[in-house]
């Protein structure tokens, strides 16, 4: 077994060994552009952690790997395009650097480049692992559009949009870990033990990214704090301080997320003022823990050895404290 950052830097590794200049280069420079850009590379190494842990050397599932983070960039072009978001990990976005037309088109052949890299399995394991890669990447685009829904609705609910984060982001963290477990050619029942613990890691993992839009730092978050607010997303912090705020609260989120001020300053700190207020900052910190918590008694189930159930703890206590 190998530490966190020992799977990021071998996973990089071979990241960078795959990059190629190809032609035309408007098309695979963005694709370079993108996936060099840094990250967490989260979802990539928990598809290595997976293997290791149930007994297969990492490099088997290396090309997996590069299936879940080509595209998970592929997904974050195209949302870029769609939130006009101007940064990304800190740096312009594709369609910022290049154009729009440009960052739809590289970001297909992301989606392309994505299934290739599961052609290099065997016909059994690929069977499997293009059934869960197109199952998840269906049910990321279900979870985008519920996203895109919730900006016009004004009645969302805590249970809708417990789902959306789960289709948009969690689906994609535990198909990561199950590709994992295929590849080891692990029982049935743990690769859908192991799949559980990632989706419940994966909603406490986009609850802190809510979080942190609103309350992280500006230096270590790489994206712009404040960004769900401007585009009036209704997170888990707008829906808790909404269902917990008075009625001169409400009518000020309502009023505040009906607009798009020249000021958007004034309007961030006007709606993490009820954030507080109404203590929906602390709630979603602790639905963060809940969520956690729900992944670790997993663990509990799992049939491998204490020292590796203590790795994937420790993983999840340190997405859960993570500030980027």
């Amino acid at each position: 077994m190998h530490t966190i950052d020992q799977y990021r830097a071998l996973f990089i590794a071979h990241l960078n060994k795959t990059i190629q200049e190809k032609k035309p280069e408007n098309l695979y420079k963005p694709i370079a552009y993108i996936l060099q850009l840094g990250g967490k590379r989260l979802r990539p190494i928990l598809t290595l952690m997976a293997a290791d842990i149930f007994g297969v050397d990492y490099k088997k599932a290396l090309d997996a790997a590069m299936t879940v983070e080509v595209f998970h960039n592929f997904s974050l072009v195209h949302d870029d395009i769609m939130d006009d978001a101007p940064l990304r990990r800190g740096k312009q976005t594709v369609h910022e650097k290049w154009d729009v037309n440009t960052g739809i088109l590289s970001g297909d052949a992301m989606l392309i480049e994505a299934y290739r890299w599961l052609e290099s399995y065997e016909d059994k394991e690929f069977k499997k692992l293009v059934k869960l890669f197109s199952e998840t990447a269906l049910q990321v685009c279900e979870g985008q559009q519920y996203d895109v829904d919730f900006e016009t609705r004004d009645d969302v609910s805590i249970a809708e949009y417990l789902i959306m984060i789960e289709y948009k982001t969690a689906v994609l963290v535990a198909a990561a870990m199950k590709m994992g477990a295929i590849i080891a050619e692990t029982t049935d029942e743990n690769q859908n033990l192991i799949y559980d613990f990632g989706r419940n890691l994966g909603i406490a993992f986009q609850l802190q990214d809510d979080y942190l839009d609103a309350f992280g730092d500006p230096k270590t978050f790489g994206k712009q704090v404040g960004g769900d607010i401007i585009e009036n997303k209704k997170t888990f912090l707008f829906l808790k301080a909404y269902e917990l705020a008075n009625k001169e609260e409400r009518d000020s989120l309502e009023q505040l997320f009906s607009i798009q001020p020249n000021n958007t300053k004034d309007k961030i700190a006007s709606v993490k003022g009820i954030y507080q207020d109404t203590k929906a900052d602390v709630l979603t910190k602790e639905a963060i823990e809940e969520y956690t918590n729900r992944a670790f008694k997993i663990l509990d189930t799992l049939s491998i050895p204490a020292n590796k159930k203590e790795q994937l703890q420790q993983f999840g206590i340190g997405l859960m404290n993570r500030k980027v």
